[in-house]
């Protein structure tokens, strides 16, 4: 649905509003008028019910008014006594309608003075509830949202079972593009499977403004732009059916951005054709490959020793061996093992092909350590489109601007001629900006390289805070990892944990707490 379309919906709801409250309005000692003025009926109804008008706000924040407006229809009701539980879930399950009803079919007087305290000790328990999910959810999606580090894409910068927070707002948080949908889950409901937010209506677009703008080696989460899980995958072939804000979380490191010219020379990325650098709390990592002087490693020394946890291959009919992902740093302790005759880091040769990479038309001799040139679209910026060119950016015009957007866009080719919808096109203007993102382990990393580029309306958020870390690689049984429990993502240097300052303050706290209550005993 469209901003023009949501207005229009609006103001229908409106009518309907009017329609089936006015006479309550009246009986409350208000105007029957006063139920037909956007808003101001709103406001007027906070008086009636006898709420505080900040619930107004509620109203228009979607997925929180998901439930608010139910709160409100019930609150509607019992203010002119229909207290029965019965008429409580006639009036939800009727979504609202059954206030028709109360206001044509009945007369009963309206209560000044309502109690509001709940009647039930289950009643108070639920209020509490439903509440603490209104501000949950609120912060879940306009602040910070928890997330988990799932694969080793960022190793060693971000490890597995990292749990992290998540800025909302450092970027500017997205208003919910998905109207109706389960609180504070992602895509799918917890333990029942099954999908947790309806396809229809859709809401615009609309970022929030922040306070920072994305920078390059900045480590962003974002919506996996061709989320292919095939539970919610459409047929056709040709478009997805989550919507964007549902697509699969993804995290990875922002290396090119808008209007950037990026490559990949032997595995390091050039951005304008110089080697891009990378902050020092990023630790990259490549595989290597090498023979022993006879004897296999023990993965578990590996881990320990050197901090090897993609794991390992060994070929015993010729000693060789070849580790997955393995830091600079722990290449120069690994080089020096007693059992290592030799060890070089694994590089693809260019020329060599690799037709899984992006723009997938296996017509460059590209690979994921030989790549580009390519350009990082910018918004605003008029490229040149060519039966040669179109593939890059095929996607961007049919899903990423047309699709997600509301417009129906085909690209084909007609001999030299490219066509969009039907019509021949040489050029095309970006609508927004798009970037490119890749992980720290580079040679165990499904990133743009494969998928190309994300757009911006794509962008989740920042990670900001580590909270608690999980080692499940340990020898035995799994451990937290305390020196990264409370650290920051971003910064210069080792991270340092700042638990012991959080321990501080929590005694100190508490102490005072617990000091001042016996000194007003005493």
């Amino acid at each position: 649905m469209t901003f023009t379309e949501w207005f229009i919906f609006f103001l229908l709801l409106q009518v309907v509003h009017f329609l089936g409250t006015w006479k309550l309005y009246q009986r409350a000692g208000r105007k029957a008028w006063e139920a037909a003025i956007p808003v101001y009926n709103a406001i007027v109804l906070m008086q009636i019910i006898n709420r505080p008008k900040w619930w107004v706000i509620l109203m228009f924040i979607p997925i929180v008014n998901l439930i608010i407006i139910p709160v409100i229809w019930v609150e509607t009701i019992r203010s002119f006594g229909r207290n029965s539980t019965a008429e409580t879930i006639a009036v939800i399950l009727t979504l609202g309608l059954y206030i028709y009803y109360v206001n044509y079919a009945t007369s009963d007087a309206y209560i000044v003075d309502r109690d509001l305290k709940p009647r039930s000790e289950a009643g108070e328990w639920i209020s509490s509830i439903l509440f603490a999910v209104i501000a949950a959810t609120i912060v879940h999606t306009y602040f910070m949202q928890p997330f988990t580090i799932p694969t080793s894409s960022l190793e060693k910068t971000l490890l597995v079972g990292d749990f992290l927070f998540v800025s909302k707002f450092h970027y500017g948080a997205r208003v919910p593009q998905t109207a109706v949908a389960f609180p504070m889950v992602h895509d799918t409901i917890p333990f029942l499977g099954v999908k947790s937010y309806l396809n229809k209506p859709q809401i615009p677009y609309l970022r929030l403004p922040g306070f920072e703008n994305i920078e390059r080696n900045d480590i962003v989460v974002f919506n996996w732009p061709v989320d292919t899980v095939r539970k919610f995958f459409d047929r056709s072939g040709k478009h997805y059916e989550k919507p964007v804000d549902k697509k699969s979380n993804y995290v990875k490191r922002a290396v090119g951005m808008p209007g950037d010219s990026l490559s990949v020379v032997d595995g390091y990325v050039h951005i304008n054709g110089k080697q891009l650098e990378l902050p020092d709390r990023a630790k990259p990592q490549f595989s290597y490959i090498g023979q022993t002087k006879g004897q296999p490693f023990n993965p578990q020394s590996l881990y320990k020793l050197y901090d090897i946890t993609d794991g390992y291959s060994y070929n015993p009919n010729n000693n060789a061996f070849f580790i997955q992902s393995l830091s600079d740093e722990s290449f120069e302790r690994f080089k020096n093992h007693p059992n290592v005759a030799s060890i070089r880091r694994y590089v693809d040769s260019v020329g060599v092909k690799n037709p899984g990479v992006f723009p997938n038309d296996g017509k460059r001799n590209w690979n994921n350590d030989q790549f580009g040139p390519i350009y990082i679209p910018k918004e605003g910026v008029t490229v040149d489109i060519t039966p040669q060119s179109m593939p890059f950016y095929k996607e961007i015009i049919e899903t990423y601007e047309g699709y997600e957007m509301g417009v129906d866009n085909v690209l084909s080719v007609n001999g030299t001629q490219v066509l969009l919808n039907g019509r021949p096109i040489d050029s095309y203007t970006f609508k927004q900006n798009y970037y490119w993102l890749m992980g720290d382990n580079r040679n165990n990393s499904e990133d743009s390289r494969v998928w190309g580029y994300v757009p911006e309306n794509h962008v989740v958020g920042k990670p900001v805070f580590i909270w608690m870390s999980w080692d499940s690689n340990a020898s035995g049984f799994d451990k937290i990892r305390w020196d990264r429990v409370f650290t920051t993502v971003k910064g210069d240097g080792e991270p340092t944990s700042l638990l012991p300052y959080f321990l501080i303050i929590v005694v100190i706290f508490f102490g005072w707490k617990y000091f001042k209550k016996r000194r007003e005993e005493a």
